[in-house]
């Protein structure tokens, strides 16, 4: 398989910025896994604080512990709480994932023409 392909396949199936470490690009990597490492730290702290939410609601008998109720209240929360809603860290994800994709493909096209 060409490292050109194995690092676009690490960089989408592993984590963004993995393929970078196969090009030796140690500050493109770290930037990406960084970003992708933050954004989805927001976001499991963002849908924690959400089931919290929830499961102090049921603890207190405002809410039956019936999982209709607990799947209703759970689609209610809002996403776009401010501008670190899990809509935007999402995107933020999304965009730092695929630009790692491309990157690498970039990164071993041009290495590929100097060899």
């Amino acid at each position: 398989m060409k490292k050109t392909i194995k690092a676009v396949l690490l960089s989408a199936f592993i984590f963004p910025g993995v393929g970078h470490l196969l090009f030796k690009r140690y500050i493109s990597a770290a930037i990406l896994a960084a970003t992708a490492l933050t954004a989805t730290y927001l976001l499991i702290a963002k849908v924690l604080e959400s089931a919290m939410l929830i499961v102090d609601k049921i603890q207190r008998g405002e809410v039956a512990a019936d999982i209709t109720k607990i799947s209703e209240l759970a689609s209610q929360q809002p996403s776009t709480d401010g501008w670190l809603g899990t809509d935007f860290i999402s995107v933020i994800l999304l965009i730092t994932w695929l630009v790692a994709i491309v990157d690498c493909y970039r990164v071993g096209c041009s290495l590929k023409k100097k060899d």
